[in-house]
């Protein structure tokens, strides 16, 4: 099975935002949850489309389960990475 790939820094609704991970979508909603509850925006990039809230009833039908990018706003990426316990080393390269 091969990973999906997404873009380290993209634009999304006219600012730059980062890719914090690529991870399996039960995972990623779980690190928004913890991202949400510490003040911090973030936003899931499935192959297909773009999902700021977490859409609950695509989970339980059991929509895309697979990898996706998790994203936050550039300015949010130190907050972002205190709260998930990760070192800057721990995410994308610098591009």
């Amino acid at each position: 099975m091969t990973r999906s790939t997404f873009e380290d820094r993209v634009m999304y609704q006219g600012d730059p935002w980062v890719r914090v991970d690529t991870l399996p979508r039960l995972l990623a909603e779980g690190w928004r949850r913890t991202l949400s509850d510490g003040g911090v925006v973030s936003v899931v990039r499935t192959p297909f489309q773009w999902a700021m809230g977490s859409p609950v009833i695509e989970i339980e039908t059991g929509g895309y389960m697979g990898d996706v990018g998790l994203y936050v706003p550039e300015v949010q990426l130190p907050e972002a990475l205190a709260l998930l316990g990760l070192e800057p080393d721990d995410t994308t390269p610098d591009a």
